[in-house]
């Protein structure tokens, strides 16, 4: 056997299950012939009644087949929880920061325009584009991107603990067709209907879409004034505060604090100071303390813009993390206090070539992105077990000068 295959049976059993239901199931045009043709039928007047027009619906509908993919993801999406320093080495890093910086300077008069016109920190905006589509490097993958109205019917009709959300999205979507906005063969998304530069599920785009560069048409898609100002909508129609940040990173006295939210004055009368040394911008801002990682790790006192974040998606990893990314592509210099990982960080560069180099290996077959993901654990864990180190799967400096000897 192939050390490549070694590494592949590292997670083969994972998807056993999942394939062999697959290899089960009728092919394609049989399984969309039966049930779910005859649920595109009765859908129909369901469409209807929520305003999109039979010839929308049937324009739409013509052919359509369920997508396998759209159902296997569905099936597999993990539920663990990753490490603080997994989800934010994978998020927060020198190339998100560097693009996000070429980013400010290639649209900085949209961005003068969208911050003026909605009071949202165009850092925050170009954050959250990093983190939802990594400034639209994600669109141009076709093994990602997919046809929304296929996806969601697929869901409707496949998936019954997320049917009524797509049957919700599914409508919303047909409604986008419906004004003209975007065409059918370029309305994508994910595999759940997130679409476009900013990833907006579809009842989303309905309520803050912005045809920011004024040609007619709310296009998330092609237009990044469009996907950016629709971001900013979000945002500013949830309750962001202009000019004010999202939190403070603080170091925390030794003892037991109180939960609860406080105002910075009175957080700071128990022994709380920002980190890097500066003064609180407003000590009657009401805030919550945050130990993501633990006391070992870096904490923070959040304030309003930080619950307002979350309002694009409801996790507090992803709120900071925006927020981090953000002060970073300002000209921030990092956490003082690092997360609590168990191995010497590399940069994005040398996750890079970690991946290069397992592949050189015959260990890794997947894109040298730089993001450690289960192919890039899989295969880690392989090489550990070939050269004798602990398997941990993590993309640690000693793996990498292990790989450089050889």
């Amino acid at each position: 056997m192939s050390v490549r295959n070694t590494a592949r049976r590292l997670t083969a059993l994972a998807t056993a299950a999942g394939l062999a239901l697959a290899l089960l199931m009728p092919a394609g045009p049989a399984f969309a012939d039966a049930g779910f043709r005859q649920w595109v039928a009765g859908f129909r007047a369901t469409a209807v009644a929520g305003g999109v027009s039979g010839a929308v619906y049937d324009q739409a509908m013509r052919g359509i087949e369920p997508d396998p993919v759209v159902l296997e993801k569905a099936r597999t999406q993990p539920e663990f929880t990753a490490p603080a320093w997994d989800y934010f080495d994978n998020r927060v890093h020198d190339q998100s920061v560097a693009n996000g910086r070429a980013m400010a300077k290639k649209w900085k008069p949209w961005l003068d325009r969208i911050e003026a016109r909605f009071g949202v920190d165009r850092n925050i905006l170009l954050a959250i584009w990093s983190m939802e589509s990594n400034y639209g490097e994600i669109l141009k993958r076709d093994d990602i991107m997919r046809n929304v109205i296929r996806s969601l019917s697929t869901l409707a009709y496949g998936d019954a603990k997320r049917s009524k959300y797509a049957r919700t999205q599914l409508i919303a979507a047909l409604k986008i067709l419906q004004t003209g906005d975007i065409d059918e063969s370029h309305l994508m998304g994910s595999w759940a209907g997130a679409m476009g530069q900013t990833q907006f599920i579809p009842t989303s785009y309905q309520r803050y879409a912005v045809d920011m560069d004024g040609n007619g048409r709310r296009d998330i898609w092609n237009s990044i004034p469009d996907a950016l100002a629709t971001s900013a909508n979000l945002l500013k129609k949830n309750g962001w505060q202009a000019g004010k940040t999202w939190g403070y990173e603080v170091t925390i006295p030794a003892g037991k604090l109180p939960g609860g939210a406080k105002t910075i004055a009175q957080w700071q009368a128990l022994g709380l100071v920002r980190a890097n040394g500066k003064p609180f911008r407003n000590l009657t801002d009401k805030a919550t303390l945050k130990v993501p990682d633990g006391r070992g790790g870096p904490a923070f006192l959040m304030i309003r813009n930080f619950s307002v974040i979350k309002a694009y998606n409801n996790a507090d990893k992803y709120a900071l993390a925006v927020g981090l990314l953000a002060d970073e592509i300002a000209g921030g210099t990092g956490l003082v206090q690092d997360w609590q990982r168990p191995f010497t960080k590399l940069s994005f560069e040398e996750r890079q070539e970690l991946q290069k180099r397992l592949s050189e290996h015959g260990y890794y077959d997947g894109k040298f992105d730089g993001k450690i993901g289960d192919g890039s654990k899989a295969a880690i864990m392989a090489y550990q077990a070939k050269v004798g180190l602990t398997q941990d799967g993590y993309p640690s400096l000693e793996v990498l000068k292990w790989l450089r000897k050889r």
